[in-house]
């Protein structure tokens, strides 16, 4: 695996790549992402696999981790190298924002100020923004994304096909421990005991979504008892809510596809999750 570490290295790499398919990352890399490798590398019927690693400050709010994010840069090579990526892009701050970034993405906010818009403002602006930026650099194919981070996915999903890029924006299902806990980088933060209590908010997710499998339509009902389940025991909820997969509004008609998220506080760490209905 070939390491670059400027936006001009990356670029020459990727002009004797053939077809790529693209995985970026903030790095601390867990099985899902490297999954994401091997689902390119599979699925997208590529030549060159590439990824990123860049911890990207414009998506962290105020009091958010962005210092204390992990950065585990030489696991991350050894995990990536390891499943087959052809190159990676490991930009400084300084490459990528060369001067104050004044120019940004702010997508919808129907879609990007509702559910995790709502308590982290700004966090979409922030990611759409580089990834675009990332898509201009490294021009892939194919982007491959976790569905765990729902509404990120749709909203640069939405973003490529609205601005007509000329990129296959993929998603694959969330990787799960075999607890049925969502594999994220913040699960490290999690202290023993909030560890085995963790996999509780995949559990009630799952109960909402069997309820609404099974006829519910006043979602409001099974919502409202996972959550008072979850404060039972100690989470303090954000949301979870039963929301149309395509643009997450409040479902109007029978039959739309759904999927059911929630966000939740354990502790001092913060977890989502979601199941498509």
């Amino acid at each position: 695996m070939q390491i670059h570490t400027s936006i001009a290295a990356v670029r020459a790499a990727r002009a004797q790549a053939g077809r790529v398919a693209f995985v970026p990352t903030m790095g601390n890399l867990h099985d899902g992402h490297i999954c994401l490798v091997y689902a390119a590398r599979k699925h997208a019927n590529v030549d060159t696999v590439i990824a990123s690693i860049f911890v990207n400050r414009l998506q962290f709010g105020q009091g958010e981790d962005f210092d204390k994010y992990p950065r585990t840069f030489e696991a991350d090579c050894e995990k990536l190298a390891a499943a087959g990526v052809g190159h990676l892009f490991a930009p400084d701050e300084a490459e990528m924002y060369p001067q104050p970034q004044r120019y940004h993405v702010t997508p919808d906010p129907e879609q990007a100020s509702i559910l995790e818009g709502a308590f982290r403002p700004g966090h979409f602006r922030g990611v759409a923004t580089v990834v675009l930026k990332l898509f201009n650099i490294v021009q892939p194919d194919v982007a491959l994304f976790g569905k765990k981070d729902y509404q990120q996915f749709i909203v640069l999903k939405n973003m490529a096909s609205e601005l007509a890029l000329p990129i296959e924006v993929l998603a694959l299902d969330t990787v799960r421990a075999a607890d049925g806990l969502a594999l994220s980088s913040r699960n490290g933060y999690l202290l023993a005991t909030e560890r085995a209590e963790a996999p509780r908010l995949y559990q009630q997710l799952s109960v909402v979504a069997e309820a609404v499998r099974n006829g519910e339509r006043d979602f409001t009902r099974p919502c409202a008892a996972a959550l008072a389940e979850l404060e039972r025991h100690g989470w303090k909820p954000d949301y979870l809510t039963v929301r149309r997969r395509a643009d997450l509004q409040v479902p109007r008609e029978t039959g739309e596809p759904l999927v059911v998220l929630a966000a939740a506080r354990l502790g001092t760490t913060r977890l989502i999750d979601n199941i498509e209905i």
